[in-house]
């Protein structure tokens, strides 16, 4: 894959707490440098970003019951659409993990739908976090599964927060949701080979805060 090819399917992301307003220009101006396919921030950060990125062809993407998950569907919809309203172009929702957990799958659904008709309805781009190291196998097929016939953009391994991203569980989620859904391989990829083994196993995006470094790794 070619070095330009690698940036434009990664998320380069600073969700962190504490990040400043140095902080995200940072991730702007490098967002804009090595030519990403869209910054991640924190939702009140959206705003911030999205006048930093105007006409940079880099996307704003924002989170939506991060990282947790344990939020209401209600308030889901709300942050996703007030993300919207500052300037996200791209949401990634974290799925209600206590109720798939319960074998609740009708809720689970009821979530997802929830985000996706705010999202989708705007002609926004939505990925569902499965939140995988908190997970059975089962489960992440179950997850996955819903969120295919939900019609959602991409399916994310987890947000970092609670573990890392497995090959084994990008190479799940790819079998469960084929070639209709894109796969965000997410949490703990630091590397250039991170990267690559990732996409090998069926990423077809890759979300990590260290993006300056794998390209510069790929150049080498």
């Amino acid at each position: 894959m070619k070095k330009s090819e690698l940036a434009r399917i990664i998320d380069h992301t600073n969700l962190k707490p504490d990040a400043k307003d140095d902080d995200i220009t940072h991730l702007c101006e490098e967002a804009i440098k090595y030519g990403f396919k869209a910054a991640v921030v924190n939702p009140v950060n959206v705003r911030f970003a999205a006048r930093l990125l105007h006409d940079s062809g880099v996307a704003v993407c924002s989170v939506v019951g991060f990282p947790l998950g344990a939020t209401t569907r209600h308030a889901k919809v709300f942050e996703a659409e007030e993300a919207i309203r500052n300037g996200a172009s791209e949401i990634d929702m974290v799925a209600s993990i206590g109720a798939l957990k319960s074998g609740r799958l009708d809720d689970v659904k009821l979530d997802i739908e929830s985000v996706a008709a705010a999202v989708k309805g705007k002609g926004k781009l939505l990925k569902v976090i499965i939140e995988a190291p908190l997970i059975t196998d089962d489960q992440k097929a179950k997850v996955c599964s819903l969120a295919k016939d939900i019609g959602v953009d991409f399916v994310k391994s987890c947000t970092g927060f609670a573990g890392s991203a497995k090959i084994e569980d990008i190479r799940l989620m790819r079998t469960v949701v084929g070639e209709a859904v894109g796969v965000k391989a997410a949490g703990g990829i630091r590397s250039y080979s991170d990267a690559v083994r990732m996409i090998e196993a069926g990423a077809s995006r890759i979300g990590t805060s260290s993006g300056p470094k794998i390209i510069e790794e790929a150049s080498e």
